[in-house]
Formats: structure tokens, C-alpha cells, sequence
């Protein structure tokens, strides 16, 4: 196993395994780190022996989102907001355009972006007690590429994100949003069964296959939303509740204030589904 400062890689035959590294940070999702990862992505897709990837977190979860810190509270204009989201969402476009199958291992938590990492890999596979949600949506605006729409249809689409409720992993893999949930202990070999028997296709069939899907997804508009749910978000940031928030986060600190905001929301709801 080789590792760097902020993504773990390991061959295991023809897997190769990525682990986001920032355990103290809950996996937040930096600059840096979506760049290590897009790098480790293009490095597993050049390597012949490569035909399938898993992505999974280190420590307690898999992500609870991007990073916050660093100036969060500092100035912005709309357009120089959707400018940054712009380029963190590029590196999920890379993701999701990544030629060989990426398998989401989640396990704790995918919060906020960290869900939406996970989405955009082609499959998300999970631990029944993970929690996954987009929380950010009750006071700071909206899912910056709305995957959720794509993997849950609108109507519980619309149910996730007009709440911000996150839902356990049994949960998302009664609803389709998962396509296996497992046993917290179970969860490493099921991740690993799964693209074991995917690597035992032909490698040009499983990039030839993903591709022709994936133009499918697009065809559905997936891009294009991502556009508008950028401008949306950004716009979304200068609102009332936003500035008020912010205004909070430089008072008492950003976990306070998360805290502070989702406890209107406890106890959380019952199952969304039976």
C-alpha cells in the first residue's frame, strides 16, 4: 500500500481501493483532496491491470461534506461563488467520467457533499447505519449538481432535499438510492465481492458499457442541471437564512452553529420507508 497526504491507494488484484484521508476532518472535502483524488482516479483508469475502482472513507465515515473552513465567512459575489462551485464540480464530473466502474463504499456518514461524491460514483454501496443526507439545504442552499434527482426519482428527490432528513443506509438501499446495504463488519468484503465479479469482464467491455450509460444519464440532462443548480446555489447563499447563518458560524463556530440549526429537526423522522 503506497499512501499520500490525502488519499490511501491499494492494488488489490485487479481493484484498485482509494480511501479519503483527512480522518480529523470527517473526510472533508478540500481543493486539495478532490484534486489528489482526481489524480488517483486517472492513475488507476492508465494502469492496464486496473478494472475496477472502490472509493471509501477513512475514521468514522465515508464524508461529511466539503470543507468549510477557510475564509467561509469571508466575502463573496454571486458570481464569484458559482465560480468556485463550478470548479469543485468538476472534479465530481471527473468522477462520474471516470472510464472504469467506481464503486462508493460508504460507511458512518455521506453528508451534504460528501453524498453527492458518492452519487456520482456509479454505484454506492453501504453500511445499514450509515446516515446519508444533504442537511445543508435547510438554511444554505442546494445540492451544487442534484444527483439525487437521477438516483431517486422526483418525488423522494423532493421529500430528502425540502426537509434536508438524511436517511440510513438500509433505508437508501430499499429505495434504490443504495444498491446493497450490509452489516457494518460485512461491508468490506461485500464492497470487494462485488467488483471481483465485475473484473472478471473483459476491461474494454466494462468502459464501453459504463460509457454508453453514462451518455444516457447526460442525454437526461444531467449537465445541464448541474449548470443550473450552481447559479442556484450561489444565489441561494446571499438569501436571508444563509447570511444569517454565516453571521452565526463567526460567533460560535461552524459545529455549533450546525448543530444549533438541525436540533428544530430532532428527533429524526420516522423510516421513509417500511
Amino acid at each position: 500500500m503506497s499512501a499520500s497526504e490525502l488519499v490511501l491507494r491499494e492494488t488489490l488484484g485487479p481493484v484498485r481501493r482509494l480511501t479519503l484521508n483527512r480522518p480529523d476532518r470527517r473526510n472533508a472535502l478540500s481543493v486539495e483532496l478532490l484534486q489528489e483524488l482526481v489524480g488517483a482516479l486517472e492513475q488507476a483508469t492508465d494502469d492496464p491491470g486496473i478494472s475496477v475502482i472502490v472509493l471509501r472513507g477513512e475514521g468514522k465515515g465515508f464524508s461529511a461534506g466539503f470543507d468549510l473552513s477557510g475564509g467561509y465567512t469571508g466575502p463573496r459575489t454571486i458570481w464569484s461563488d458559482r465560480e468556485r462551485l463550478r470548479r469543485s464540480n468538476r472534479a465530481l464530473d471527473e468522477v462520474f467520467n471516470t472510464p472504469l466502474p467506481v464503486i462508493a463504499q460508504v460507511h458512518g456518514f455521506a453528508i451534504a457533499g460528501g453524498a453527492d461524491l458518492a452519487l456520482h460514483c456509479d454505484f454506492l454501496v453501504c453500511a445499514r447505519d450509515a446516515r446519508i443526507g444533504f442537511p445543508p439545504v435547510r438554511n444554505l442552499g442546494v445540492p451544487p449538481t442534484n444527483m439525487w434527482l437521477y438516483r431517486l426519482g422526483p418525488q423522494m428527490a423532493k421529500r430528502m432535499l425540502l426537509t434536508g432528513d438524511s436517511i440510513t443506509g438500509a433505508e437508501a438501499h430499499r429505495l434504490g438510492l443504495a444498491m446493497e446495504s450490509h452489516a457494518p463488519e460485512a461491508l468490506d468484503d461485500a464492497v470487494l465481492t462485488l467488483a471481483n465479479r465485475m473484473a472478471k469482464v473483459g476491461r474494454e467491455m466494462l468502459i464501453g458499457n459504463k460509457h454508453v450509460l453514462n451518455r444516457g444519464i447526460d442525454l437526461m440532462g444531467r449537465a445541464t442541471l448541474a449548470r443550473i443548480a450552481e447559479t442556484e446555489d450561489a444565489v441561494a447563499h446571499t438569501a436571508p437564512p444563509a447570511l444569517a447563518f454565516r453571521e452565526r458560524v463567526g460567533e460560535i463556530g461552524l459545529a455549533p452553529a450546525l448543530r444549533e440549526r438541525d436540533a428544530a429537526f430532532h428527533p429524526d423522522p420516522p423510516g421513509l420507508v417500511p
